[in-house]
Order: structure tokens, then C-alpha cells, then sequence
């Protein structure tokens, strides 16, 4: 073992005492303080599939942790942990185990499954066991896969609740044909139930659904607040007695976490990741206990990976609008206007061998960056001269810049001088 790259961290006192994923969103505790309320809420309304009959419709809104696929995931095991025991003795007539053992959920993330195709043969498949009659991944026509799902629902008599997650992601960019067939599917069944849950963090995506599917699919609508620091500290201290020992963490750690994620909408999975990884860089210094010095070490490495993440799936063109405005900055011209951003994109353009897009178009993406926080764009006032917007970098300009020349496009440019950029937009 001597010599080996992994001796050191192997002899390293772990400051985990049992699963480090309990640190992880994707956990579900036997409690989630703060949302009783709302389990409550949904519990009330999928009672009905317990019985044998179809649940209204949900639609759960909130931002991003505020515990809407929590919830959904709770409720899901409670039921799955009502059809392992017998329960006959302790309901009434309109309780049984036949009934209970009829609900089945069908889970999709449609920010990973976001055709129309691949909902629907992933929820096909949750019904068959047997590879070789399961909805191959692409070739059938819709008819088909649509015809197939309704088969393997309607085998025999359940309520299938069908969770559809991050579904303002599918309808932007699938639209809605999906959600009016699932949505009216009840109406062709004659021996099954269907029932929908959709979860947004976007409340308007709604506005862009065709009148029937909204009015289908919204039967009953729950909306999720933010946590706030206490909540949020709460849920820390929760999930920090199951991670850890009592003298693993140092005081105002946990408050520390809670209050830097409470400043950005209150956001739990953020508030958990901060304090999974600083306990993961507290690991890797060999320390014995988890301070604060390692929470603004871990809040940086999240930060930076989240802007990695952002940069890297950008489009090429805006890729190129944000190297323009990185290129200026690192040539000492930090604030710019949408011209002078437009007219350095336009020779990025030109030297990479790629059309370049209007400068209306242009704007547009500037304002898309903007809202990603990868640049800040304020608009200033100049009186009767009218007004613009000045434009600037909110991002490492360094590490960026080694990002976007990652690309395979941006590479034959990589090697621009900064000048011809700066001299280009100043004209």
C-alpha cells in the first residue's frame, strides 16, 4: 500500500460515520420538517387512489428545494410501505389490501426525458418486465407507442399515478402533445385509472398550454415557499445528527450554510450541498472537524462548477457574445455597450468562419446571459441622449475564458488577439 496515490486518503480518518448520501437531496428522510403541511395536502388528495379511484390531477409549482419532488417521493414510499404490510384490520370497507397493491407510480424527470417519445416508452416500459416486449428507444411511430402505453396500463385494474418532474422543461421544448394525450387518456381505459402530478419551478408555464390540457391537468394546484434560515437550518441539523458525530461539527457551521442558501431563495439542496462538501474539502485537508473556513472554501467550488456547467452547454453564438466580453475585459475594457459587444462577436464571427446573427438577435442573448448571472447588464440613462446598457463580466474572466476554448468550435480562435477585438468595437 506503500506508494500508492491513494495511501494518504485511505489512512485519513473519515468524518462521515455512516451514509454520505444522506447529505444529498436525493435522500428522503423518514421526516421533512416544514413541509408537513403540504404532505398533508397531497396525502389528502391521493387517498382516493387507496380506495380505487382516480385522484385529481396535481399541479405542484415552488423554486428549485422547496421540497416539491420531496414530497411527491414521501408520499410515493408511504404508499409502497402501506402494500408491504397487512393492513386489512385496521381500515374500513373502503380500505383494503387489493385496492392498496392496485396504485402504481410511474416517476419521469423530464429535464432528462424531454420528448414526447421517450415519455411515453419510459412510462410503457414501467409495466413490463420482459425486455423483449418493451418500446424500443426510438423507430415506432407515435400512434404506436401511444396505443402500446394505453395496452400495458389497461392489463388489468389500477390507478397508475404518474409523477412528470421539471415539466416546464418538456413543454418548452416538446410542447404540449404529450400532456393531451396522458391528460384525456381515462376516457380510453376500461379496466385502469390514470392520474398526473406535474412539478415546475416555473409558475407561468401554464400560460403556454392549450386550454384543454390546462384545465385537464390543474385540477388541483399547491404552490411550495422558500425555506427560510431557520427552516433551513433545521433541516441541517436534522440530516447533520444522522451524517456525523456531535463533535465533527464547529459551532455556526450549520447557521453559516443555512444563511448563505436562505440569501438565494432559499434553496435546501444547496443549503445540503454546501455543508456535503465543505465536509468533503475538510476530508481532503485531513482536518477533524468541519469549520466555517471550509463552507465559503466549498460555496466557491460550487459556484465555479455551477458556472463550468452553465458555459459549457451554452450555444455557440452565445459562447461567442460571452467570449467577446471576456476578451475586452482582459484587454482592460471593462464596461461595454451592445454595440460594442455585437461588433467584437461580429469579428469572433468572422475568424471562426461562422455566420453571425442580428444584432437584435445579439441582445436577445445578451439578456439571456444576463439572467444566467454570467454577465451583468444595467441599463443607463444618458437624458435626452437616450439610454444603453453597460455590460460587464460577473464571472472568473481566466478560468471562463479556458472553458469557451474547450469548444471545438471556438478553438481555431482561440489564439485572437484581444486588440483586434477591442479595435474593431471601438470604431
Amino acid at each position: 500500500m506503500e506508494g500508492n496515490v491513494f495511501s494518504s486518503y485511505i489512512n485519513s480518518k473519515p468524518l462521515f460515520k455512516g451514509d454520505r448520501d444522506i447529505l444529498r437531496p436525493s435522500y428522503i428522510p423518514e421526516e421533512l420538517p416544514h413541509r408537513e403541511k403540504y404532505i398533508n395536502d397531497l396525502a389528502s388528495i391521493m387517498v382516493t387512489a387507496l380506495r380505487g379511484n382516480r385522484p385529481s390531477n396535481v399541479l405542484i409549482f415552488g423554486k428549485t428545494g422547496t421540497g416539491k419532488t420531496a414530497v411527491v417521493r414521501y408520499l410515493e414510499r408511504e404508499i409502497n410501505r402501506l402494500k408491504r404490510e397487512s393492513v386489512d384490520s385496521n381500515l374500513d370497507g373502503d380500505f383494503n389490501d387489493e385496492k392498496i397493491n392496485r396504485v402504481e407510480y410511474a416517476y419521469i424527470n423530464c429535464e432528462v426525458v424531454d420528448t414526447h417519445y421517450g415519455v411515453m416508452k419510459n412510462i410503457g416500459n414501467k409495466f413490463v418486465e420482459k425486455w423483449s416486449k418493451q418500446i424500443p428507444f426510438t423507430g415506432w411511430p407515435m400512434e404506436k407507442v401511444y396505443e402500446s402505453l394505453k395496452e400495458r396500463i389497461d392489463e388489468k385494474p389500477r390507478v397508475v399515478v404518474i409523477i412528470l418532474d421539471e415539466l416546464d422543461k418538456l413543454v418548452s421544448k416538446s410542447g404540449d402533445s404529450v400532456l393531451y394525450h396522458l391528460s384525456k387518456i381515462n376516457s380510453e381505459l376500461e379496466k385502469s385509472k390514470v392520474s398526473l402530478i406535474g412539478i415546475s419551478n416555473n409558475l407561468k408555464f401554464t400560460e403556454f398550454l392549450d386550454p384543454r390540457v390546462r384545465s385537464r391537468l390543474g385540477e388541483e394546484k399547491l404552490i411550495f415557499p422558500p425555506y427560510n434560515a431557520d427552516q433551513l437550518k433545521d433541516i441541517l441539523t436534522n440530516r447533520a445528527n444522522k451524517a456525523f458525530e456531535s463533535d465533527i461539527i464547529k459551532e455556526d457551521v450549520i447557521s453559516l450554510c443555512s444563511a448563505l442558501a436562505a440569501q438565494e431563495h432559499g434553496d435546501a439542496r444547496r443549503a445540503l450541498d454546501l455543508l456535503r462538501v465543505s465536509t468533503e474539502i475538510a476530508e481532503r485537508e485531513n482536518c477533524n472537524n468541519i469549520d466555517t473556513n471550509h463552507v465559503y472554501k466549498a460555496k466557491n467550488k460550487i459556484e465555479q462548477d455551477c458556472v463550468r456547467e452553465a458555459v459549457t452547454t451554452l450555444p455557440t453564438h452565445s459562447k461567442l457574445v460571452l467570449y467577446s466580453i471576456l476578451l475586452s475585459e482582459k484587454s482592460g475594457h471593462d464596461k461595454m455597450t451592445t454595440g460594442e459587444v455585437y461588433a467584437g462577436y461580429k469579428e469572433l464571427c468572422i475568424r471562426s468562419g461562422m455566420d453571425p446573427l442580428t444584432q437584435r438577435r445579439i441582445t436577445d442573448l445578451i439578456s439571456e446571459l444576463d439572467m444566467l448571472g454570467l454577465i451583468n447588464a444595467r441599463v443607463k440613462s444618458f437624458g435626452r441622449r437616450g439610454r444603453t446598457r453597460e455590460i460587464q463580466a460577473s464571472v472568473q474572466n481566466g478560468e471562463t475564458l479556458e472553458i469557451i476554448e474547450d469548444d471545438e468550435c471556438i478553438k481555431p480562435i482561440e489564439n485572437l488577439s484581444v486588440s483586434a477585438v477591442k479595435q474593431t468595437k471601438l470604431i
